[in-house]
């Protein structure tokens, strides 16, 4: 917002300087060619102008003011007044072309610090620019590596459910297996121990019925 403005004031001066700077020759010009002659209306004209202008000085618009007052009337024939209104010609000249060359200097000299003053913008916004850039770039590292971590995270996760459910599964296989083998190791002495009552019972029939 501060370069906006900035460049606006520079502009509208910039405007005022070459618009100064055309009047001032124009104005120079015509009195130059009739610096001899008596005023024609042309060169009253383009000197006349010259007050509107808010660059020139008021002293300079005071000079203008009493050159223009001059009663051109009667300046063909009468050489004293004549050559008053040369003189008086080549000094308006001279200051018109002393503010002429300030202008051009002082408009050379604006136009400078507008370079420097964009080029200083343009080098700030660069840098803001990258500054803003790797900051994104940062930030969207960060995501992305906190949005793995979180991946990993669950992935780990998720490998740890699978273990523990699978060595749970295990574990009760194996209970199982052992409690059923248990089990069949019981029946088993069970039937044996029978067995061999029953083998006794008839052992001790057998002698009973051969006594």
């Amino acid at each position: 917002k501060a370069r906006e403005i900035e460049k606006a004031d520079y502009d509208t001066l910039h405007q005022d300087y070459s618009e100064s700077v055309d009047a001032l020759q124009r104005a120079i010009a015509v009195l130059k060619k009739q610096a001899h002659d008596r005023p024609q209306a042309e060169a009253l004209v383009q000197v006349s102008a010259l007050k509107d202008l808010t660059l020139i000085p008021d002293s300079a618009k005071k000079t203008i003011d009493a050159f223009l007052q001059q009663d051109p009337e009667g300046l063909e024939v009468s050489a004293p007044e004549a050559h008053g209104y040369e003189f008086q010609s080549h000094g308006v000249i001279e200051m018109l072309e002393k503010l002429l060359d300030e202008f051009i200097a002082e408009r050379t000299k604006l136009e400078k610090e507008e370079m420097n003053a964009k080029h200083a913008f343009d080098m700030l916004m660069q840098d803001l620019t990258a500054q803003i850039q790797q900051a994104t770039q940062d930030r969207e590292e960060k995501s992305e590596a906190k949005a793995k971590a979180l991946q990993a995270k669950a992935d780990a996760e998720g490998d740890l459910k699978d273990t523990t459910d699978t060595r749970n599964a295990d574990q009760k296989y194996l209970d199982d297996l052992t409690a059923t083998c248990e089990q069949k190791a019981s029946n088993f002495e069970s039937r044996q121990q029978l067995r061999a009552e029953e083998i006794e019972a008839i052992n001790k029939a057998i002698e009973i019925i051969s006594s």
